[in-house]
C-alpha cells in the first residue's frame, strides 16, 4: 500500500515489456518537505547577519539561489519515491529506469513524475504438468564402485618398457630424446634434452607434434618443422614471440606399456590403508552413498529446472540475460579467490580457452535466465505468492541485529521485489521437485559433462536462492544477487 503522500500511481504498460509510471505526491507533502528543507539549509550553512538556523526563505533563496531549495525537494521526492512505486506496484525491474522530464516541485501543488522501465516479461509454459526426470540410482551400485576402485588402479599405476617391436600409437606413453631449434638455427635448451617421458595426447605439445611421433618403435628417429601456434600449448608458450618455426629431432628411446595393480588385500592394506579388498569396496560404497545423499537433492532439482525450461514459451529479454552473466561471473572469481586459484590456472586444469570460457558463462546466463522465467509461470499458474509475513520471515532468517531495520532499508531502495521474487521461486521450485515423476537413470547412456566454468548450483542460486541470502548482502551493501568446488570421485560417480 502507497503511504499518504501518494495521491496517485497511475501504471501503463507500454511494448517491449516496458513500464511507465506516473507518481503523484500531494501538495501537503511537497509544503511539508520545502519547509523541511528551509529549515535543514538555515542549518547547514552561515548565513551574515542571522543566527544558525535563523536565516529566513528570502536570505536563503538570494545567497544559494531561488531554486536550489526546491531542486532538493524535487530530487528528494524522485529517488526517495520511485523505489517504493516500484515495490507497491508489484513492478520486477531488468534495467534502470529512465526518467522523463517533469521540472521542479512548487509549493502549495501537488508533484507528479513519470519513469520507464524494463520490467520481466511474464511468459507461459506448454504445459504445467509434473516433469518427467531421469536420476541416479540412491546407493551405490556395484558398477560404480568398481569405476572407483578403477579410478584408483589408474591413480597408482606404473610403467614397464613395451617389446622393442611395439610401435608409438596416440595414447602411448614414451621416453624421447629431443633436440629443438628455433627460426635462427639456435638451439632451444627449454625443449633439448636427452631423455624426457611424455605422453601422447596430453596437448603438452601441439597435435601435429603427437602425429609426427605415431608409429615410431624403439630406436627410430624423426626430424620436422611446425610453425609455432597462434595460441601455443604450455610447452611452447615460453617461445611466443620469439620465433616463428620450430624444427624438432626426436628420438624413441623406448615405448612404456601401462601396468595397473590387482586389486589384493595385501595392496589395499599397504597401498592405500584399508584392512582387506574387502574393506576397501566397502568404504568405497560408503563414500559414495554419502555423497549422493548430498548431490542427489541438487541434481533432482536441476533437472527439474532443465525440463520446465524447456517448456518456456518464448525468450528471455537480453537484460535478464546480461545480469545472469553478471552473477555467474562474481560468484565464480569469489569462488576462485576463496580457493587460491588464479585464472590461467583454471583455463590450463580445464583444458578451455578465455573465448570458450566467455561462451560457456553466455550460454549458462541464457540458461538461467529461461529457468527462472519458467518458474514465474509456474509459480503465477498454481496462485503462489509472497506475503508480507513470508518477506519479514526471510530478513529474520537472515542473521542480522535488527533485521525490521534492513526490512526497512530494502523498501526504502526499492529491493523488496528481489525478495519476494526469491520467496516465490523457491515456493515454485519445491512444489516442482515434489511433483516430478522421477524413474532411475540408464547408467550405460551416462553422458560426459561438458567441461562449465560454473557449475549448474549458480542456476540454483538464481531461481532458488533464499531471501535470506539476499538481506545478508544488503546489510553488506551489495543488492545484487550473488563456483562450487569440483566434488570428489565418489560424487562424480554419482553424477
Amino acid at each position: 500500500m502507497m503511504e499518504d503522500s501518494y495521491v496517485e500511481t497511475k501504471v501503463e504498460a507500454l511494448e517491449d515489456n516496458r513500464t511507465k509510471v506516473t507518481v503523484t505526491v500531494d501538495a501537503a507533502d511537497i509544503d511539508a518537505r520545502i519547509k523541511k528543507t528551509y529549515k535543514d539549509f538555515a542549518n547547514k550553512y552561515n548565513f551574515p547577519g542571522f543566527r544558525k538556523g535563523k536565516a529566513p526563505r528570502p536570505i536563503i533563496d538570494n545567497a544559494l539561489g531561488k531554486e536550489a531549495v526546491l531542486a532538493t525537494v524535487t530530487d528528494d521526492v524522485v529517488n526517495g519515491s520511485y523505489p517504493l512505486a516500484i515495490d507497491d506496484c508489484g513492478l520486477y525491474p531488468v534495467s534502470k529506469p529512465e526518467f522523463d522530464e517533469s521540472g521542479l516541485v512548487e509549493g502549495g501543488k501537488p508533484y507528479a513524475f513519470s519513469f520507464t522501465v524494463a520490467v520481466k516479461p511474464e511468459l507461459e509454459l506448454s504445459s504445467y504438468d509434473a516433469v518427467s526426470i531421469e536420476l541416479p540410482a540412491e546407493g551405490a551400485t556395484d558398477a560404480e564402485v568398481d569405476e572407483q576402485i578403477e579410478a584408483l588402479r589408474e591413480h597408482y599405476h606404473t610403467f614397464e618398457d613395451a617389446s622393442a617391436a611395439t610401435k608409438v600409437k596416440a595414447d602411448s606413453y614414451i621416453d624421447l630424446a629431443m633436440k629443438a631449434t628455433d627460426d635462427k638455427g639456435e638451439e632451444i635448451p627449454s625443449l633439448t634434452t636427452e631423455s624426457r617421458p611424455y605422453g601422447l595426447g596430453a596437448n603438452l605439445f601441439p597435435a601435429e607434434f603427437d602425429e609426427q611421433l605415431v608409429g615410431l618403435k624403439k630406436g627410430q628417429s624423426a626430424a620436422f618443422t611446425l610453425d609455432m601456434p597462434a595460441d601455443p600449448p604450455i610447452m611452447l608458450s615460453a617461445l611466443s614471440g620469439k620465433t616463428d618455426k620450430i624444427a624438432f629431432e626426436v628420438e624413441v628411446k623406448a615405448v612404456k606399456k601401462k601396468i595397473l595393480p590387482e586389486v589384493t588385500d595385501e595392496w589395499a592394506k599397504d597401498t592405500l590403508g584399508f584392512e582387506s579388498a574387502e574393506d576397501l569396496r566397502s568404504r568405497v560404497a560408503e563414500s559414495i552413498s554419502q555423497q549422493k545423499a548430498i548431490v542427489l537433492p541438487r541434481l533432482k532439482e536441476n533437472a527439474c529446472l532443465e525440463a520446465l525450461a524447456e517448456r518456456l514459451e518464448g525468450e528471455a529479454p537480453e537484460a535478464m540475460r546480461e545480469s545472469a552473466e553478471a552473477t555467474l561471473i562474481q560468484d565464480f572469481f569469489q569462488q576462485l579467490q576463496s580457493q587460491g586459484m588464479t585464472f590461467d590456472r583454471y583455463l590450463m586444469q580445464q583444458g578451455i580457452t578465455p573465448d570458450q570460457f566467455k561462451e560457456d558463462v553466455k550460454k549458462q546466463a541464457a540458461d538461467v535466465a529461461k529457468q527462472d522465467l519458467a518458474l514465474d509461470a509456474w509459480a503465477r499458474h498454481f496462485g503462489m505468492e509472497a506475503t508480507d509475513e513470508d518477506v519479514t520471515a526471510e530478513f529474520q532468517k537472515s542473521g542480522v541485529e535488527d533485521p525490521a531495520a534492513l526490512e526497512k532499508e530494502w523498501r526504502a531502495n526499492g529491493q523488496l521485489h528481489m525478495v519476494r521474487q526469491g520467496i516465490m521461486r523457491t515456493k515454485a521450485v519445491y512444489d516442482l521437485m515434489e511433483k516430478a515423476v522421477v524413474s532411475e537413470a540408464d547408467p550405460a547412456k551416462k553422458d560426459g559433462e561438458a567441461k562449465k566454468p560454473a557449475k549448474k548450483a549458480a542456476a540454483k542460486k538464481s531461481s532458488k536462492k533464499d531471501a535470506s541470502e539476499g538481506a545478508d548482502e544488503a546489510a553488506e551493501k551489495k543488492p545484487a544477487k550473488k563456483v562450487a568446488k569440483k566434488d570428489d570421485a565418489a560424487a562424480d560417480g554419482a553424477e
